[in-house]
């Protein structure tokens, strides 16, 4: 396909699937569930956490601890006593569990104790000069795991480039925060990335897609090729190359292409 061709089809594959009808049967639901912008950092923080397997059972799972919090996760995050994290004690997500979650509202607590919003966990020596993403997400991993009590188990529920991780679920997580269109789907309530600077979330659905359409030659699913794909899309649209996601997604998910 050429360049063009390829070009129109997935644009026209971005305005099928980046659309408000898009979010009921997606994670990025769950944000959308609030209104605050804390309660939308917070809750499309774990639910993109949560984002593998079953669409169903991610939604559920994060509607289930939205409802452990009350419905407002900022207030509890931020307010909540020790007798209150009994509730979760039974929570689980298959292999995140109570251990993990606990040191997930212990890092929350103490951030938002000293930030507003969780923007600056991701921003704190990042700079707009930079091509891409990854020097904020090997900050946040360093930053994440900066307490002084850090469980091991933990540690493989927030990826990094550092590892060779695609970094697929945060990569998604930065989508719904930064970009910003008129489609209602992302919120781009954060200002300091630029959509130019997000890398594409790269599963094994948007993989195959992407090696059809010959975007991507490289086998490993690593952060190399979330690098590969991203630098292609952003041929296509250098100032908003993980519009994309929506299509290679559309197209590997829902017509299994």
């Amino acid at each position: 396909m050429k360049k063009n061709t390829l070009k129109e089809f997935l644009d026209k594959k971005v305005v099928q699937y980046n659309r408000e009808d898009f979010i009921k049967d997606d994670p990025v639901s769950i944000p959308h569930l609030f209104t605050k912008k804390q309660d939308i950092e917070i809750a499309g923080f774990f639910a993109s956490i949560f984002a593998w397997g079953n669409r169903t059972i991610i939604i559920n799972k994060s509607k289930e601890l939205m409802q452990l919090m009350d419905m407002a996760p900022h207030q509890f995050i931020t307010q909540h006593a020790e007798t209150d994290l009994k509730r979760m004690l039974l929570f689980k997500h298959r292999t995140f569990n109570t251990t993990d979650l606990l040191y997930f509202i212990s890092f929350l607590k103490q951030h938002y104790s000293a930030s507003d919003s969780l923007e600056s966990a991701f921003t704190t020596g990042f700079s707009k000069k930079e091509e891409t993403i990854e020097a904020s997400l090997i900050g946040f991993h360093r930053y994440f795991f900066s307490l002084e009590e850090v469980p091991l188990r933990t540690k493989k529920h927030i990826a990094t480039p550092e590892k060779k991780s695609n970094c697929k679920r945060l990569n998604m997580f930065l989508r719904w925060m930064v970009r910003k269109d008129t489609c209602g789907v992302d919120f781009g309530i954060w200002k300091k990335i630029s959509p130019a600077q997000l890398v594409c979330p790269v599963d094994v659905h948007v993989a195959r897609v992407a090696g059809r359409l010959n975007l991507l030659s490289r086998k490993q699913i690593d952060w190399l090729a979330a690098l590969e794909l991203t630098d292609y899309l952003r041929t296509l649209n250098p100032e908003d190359p993980v519009k994309y996601d929506f299509a290679l997604f559309g197209l590997g998910v829902m017509e299994k292409y």
